[in-house]
């Protein structure tokens, strides 16, 4: 099963249950992490955000998602796979806009990896948010 790095829309149920059947086949990993970011609806200055619409780099999201796993694949020996998932467009607050799937041998090293993916990804993938608040305003961040 391939999937990309990057999908228009939340991350959906569906998808989320096709890495899980995935996971299943992996007898060589005993631990699995899966990290989910979820929109939030923050309060910024009164206003309460009701969406982000995400937008992104496609070429150099691949690029740098495929440093990241060769970084987490270096430090944890253990890793044996990682999915890495983005949303782009417009995703709802309560929705999941990032996926982080990690098999390991143990579970130590897929929680541990999973972390300093989610951190990796966070400071270098070229994906920018516009915070669209339920008066239809918008700010960038």
């Amino acid at each position: 099963m391939e999937i990309k790095y990057l999908i228009e829309g939340p991350v959906s149920q569906k998808l989320i249950l096709k890495l899980i059947e995935k996971a299943g086949s992996k007898t060589d990993s005993g631990g699995h992490s899966v990290f989910l970011g979820q929109v939030r609806a923050d309060e910024i200055k009164g206003k309460k955000v009701k969406a982000i619409e995400y937008s992104a780099y496609e070429e150099l999201v691949n690029a740098e998602a495929e440093k990241i796993k060769t970084i987490i694949l270096s430090e944890f020996n253990d890793v044996k796979s990682i999915d890495i998932i983005h949303s782009t467009g417009v995703v709802r607050a309560g929705e999941i806009s990032l996926l982080v799937f990690i098999s390991a041998g143990h579970r130590y090293h897929a929680m541990q990896a999973s972390s300093k993916a989610v951190e990796l990804i966070k400071e270098n993938l070229p994906v920018w948010k516009k915070e669209i608040f339920e008066d239809d305003s918008h700010v960038w961040k």
